[in-house]
């Protein structure tokens, strides 16, 4: 009777799994407090988002699309889909909070932590907001 009891257990388990409750990639992504509050220290934005565009254009756009619409070719079997930085709940993100996601990471999004220095994750930040008002301005 143990026996079954547990294989009933492990079966349901698996069941959760595979249906994907109990999978965090299926939750909404949030920064934590501590992340969301940290300011963009990079003064000149414009210049910043010059040198994001040239990382963005090696790294990101084969995922998120040159537009950061999320639909690169890179990104079209992946799951979750990749962010679409133009949608509003990206774009009310703080930039912290796009900080910290993109040095964190959460499967399938790599962590750019050891592969892009602060300076580079800071310029992505702010080329990604020179996407979201182009963005709005076609809207």
């Amino acid at each position: 009777m143990k026996a079954n009891k547990n294989q009933s257990v492990l079966l349901f388990s698996l069941f959760l799994l595979c249906c994907g409750w109990g999978n965090a990639q299926n939750k909404k992504w949030i920064a934590p407090a501590a992340a969301i509050n940290v300011a963009n220290p990079i003064k000149d934005k414009v210049k910043a988002a010059v040198e994001g565009k040239k990382t963005y254009n090696q790294i990101c756009y084969i995922c998120h699309g040159l537009q950061g619409k999320g639909n690169g070719e890179g990104g079209m079997t992946l799951v979750p889909k990749p962010a679409n930085f133009l949608l509003a709940d990206i774009e009310n993100e703080t930039d912290g909070a796009l900080f910290w996601k993109m040095t964190e990471g959460r499967a399938p999004m790599a962590a750019y932590k050891d592969a892009l220095s602060e300076t580079q994750r800071w310029q992505l930040v702010c080329y990604i907001r020179e996407l979201q008002k182009k963005g709005s301005a076609k809207k």
